[in-house]
């Protein structure tokens, strides 16, 4: 009896005392071993945004005329604000055609196109159908935030937007209280939209390289996926200490059930 305890304790003993969580686990962006030079690594992938279905898009038309303007600006002739919740009112929102309704123009078709060329687009069916060249239009044209969800392994999961035009993914978890000690950074899921669907990318943040990846700065609409690490599922502690308390837990109970058994 005792030599089963024994031997049951050794393996749990090297289980635990192996699934401590390292460095090498937590640590974004490492030099690992064979990776290239790494100014080279820095020149990270990033083409230009998509306009995708369901995007809402913020359009500002500005002119010598400012009155002559105002009824291509509601949002800003009402309240002088482009931000937050307002946008999903007054903004402009692309349909399941992939078109916008702007005033006057009417349907104005933005699917697949990036920010730069639907700015361009509106600019000449402006100048088209209703103004004149010395008018001196001038048009930005924005997206409505970044919205992204988060949920897994991180501090706070949920729906998040940031009114910034690019994000990584680092910046994207850090604001969603980043990824615990428990989540696997060797493998985040990244489920994304594309005109024929969602796929799934995997990246590994651990990874200097992927600073190269093209899913390393987020789109509108992302999931970040944040799995938790095996040995979390196998109950393993965190830290050799966590682990070594619970081998003394477990020696406990075993020499107390021994001596509990011989003597009956």
């Amino acid at each position: 009896m005792l030599k089963r305890f024994f031997l049951f304790f050794c393996i749990t003993t090297i289980v635990l005392s192996t699934s401590c969580i390292t460095n090498k686990d937590v640590v974004y962006l490492q030099e690992k071993e064979g990776a290239d030079n790494t100014e080279a690594l820095l020149n990270e992938i990033s083409k230009p945004y998509r306009v995708q279905v369901s995007d809402i898009l913020s359009i500002n038309v500005k002119a010598l005329d400012k009155e002559l303007v105002d009824i291509f600006n509601p949002l800003e002739s009402s309240n002088g604000s482009a931000q937050g919740g307002g946008l999903y009112f007054s903004g402009f929102t692309v349909d399941l055609h992939g078109n916008i309704e702007f005033p006057i123009l009417g349907k104005i078709n933005v699917l697949g196109y990036t920010i730069a060329e639907i700015k361009t687009k509106v600019e000449n069916e402006l100048l088209k159908q209703y103004f004149k060249e010395t008018a001196e239009i001038f048009v930005t044209v924005k997206l409505g935030g970044l919205k992204y969800t988060v949920t897994g392994e991180v501090g706070g999961t949920g729906i998040y937007t940031l009114y910034q035009d690019r994000v990584n993914l680092i910046e994207a978890l850090a604001n969603a209280g980043d990824i615990l000690q428990t989540g696997d950074r060797k493998d985040i899921l990244i489920v994304r939209q594309y005109p024929e669907g969602q796929k799934i990318h995997h990246i590994d943040l651990t990874d200097i390289k992927a600073m190269q990846s093209p899913f390393y700065y987020i789109q509108p609409n992302d999931i970040i996926l944040v799995k938790p690490l095996k040995r979390k599922v196998i109950g393993a502690g965190q830290t050799a200490f966590q682990n070594l308390t619970t081998i003394a837990s477990i020696l406990s109970v075993l020499v107390s059930t021994y001596f509990l058994t011989k003597n009956l």
